[in-house]
């Protein structure tokens, strides 16, 4: 079964207005890979019935099968480590030394996937705050649009293979055995995330408080350059003054088009 140009037109215009995922540059031929399991799955004759189908579920559930066909969720504990070198080194500091004590630490992990970013981050901040006095929240919100990404993080068991570029004595004390071949965070830890399903392409984000810090690494790939501003404004007006938003170093923004100054490759700062 082959798309058409015209029905691959109607699938990109929609992820487009819903997600804000560009997919202009993706080869029609790997649309229609991907998305031929779902169709023999659904039993439709044509991708025009899929579409159809894809538009009029008020479900959200075709949406998100769709998403978890079509976008790759490539993550790994400590990718790009330098990101978490310097939350520990200078973006933690700075935040212990300019906010009041016995506060609450908020950052979010937007665009979370299977949870080990923003398992990772909190260990980096549990670190540095284990010897520093005065009692923080450190919780994390972690979203992602995907049901099931978020499932596989909530339930954060890993191979253990995919934690060898951690510390040792991170393995040793934020994981425990699962099975033979897998480890899993502990609850301690676990129970420091909350995970959330969200789409960045809600017009208006509904937190009460601005962030310290936002992640969201090798996301806004998917995005045109104006919707990139769009959300990057959208994270300005959400981050504390002082505070920093972290991209991947994949990424770059428009320093004409958005606030947020250049710090660093892949971390900007709004001052």
């Amino acid at each position: 079964m082959e798309i058409t140009d015209a029905e691959f037109k109607r699938i990109r215009d929609f992820i487009k207005a819903k997600l804000g995922i560009n997919l202009s540059d993706v080869k029609k031929s790997l649309v229609q890979s991907r998305l031929t399991s779902t169709i023999n799955e659904k039993g439709f004759s044509s991708f025009t019935e899929y579409i159809d189908y894809l538009l009029q579920d008020s479900s959200g559930g075709a949406l998100i099968q769709f998403v978890d066909k079509i976008t790759t969720n490539h993550t790994y504990f400590m990718r790009e480590k330098d990101h978490f070198d310097y939350l520990r080194d200078t973006v933690l500091p700075y935040i212990y030394e300019n906010y009041p004590q016995d506060s609450d630490l908020r950052l979010w992990c937007a665009g979370c996937s299977t949870g080990e970013e923003p398992y990772t981050l909190e260990m980096v901040i549990r670190d540095f705050f284990r010897d520093k006095p005065g009692k923080w929240d450190t919780q994390i919100l972690a979203t992602d649009i995907s049901t099931n990404v978020l499932k596989k993080a909530i339930r954060a068991v890993y191979p253990a293979e995919s934690l060898k570029d951690m510390p040792p004595h991170w393995v040793d004390t934020y994981f425990k055995p699962f099975d033979g071949e897998n480890k899993q965070v502990i609850d301690e830890i676990k129970n420091l995330i909350t995970f959330r399903k969200f789409n960045l392409m809600d017009e208006t984000f509904p937190f009460k408080k601005p962030f310290h810090a936002i992640f969201c690494r090798n996301v806004m790939i998917y995005f045109d350059s104006g919707t990139r501003d769009r959300l990057v404004n959208k994270f300005y007006d959400a981050t504390v003054t002082g505070g920093f938003l972290f991209i991947g170093h994949s990424e770059s923004l428009n320093q004409k088009t958005v606030q947020y100054k250049y710090v660093k490759p892949a971390v900007y700062r709004k001052v």
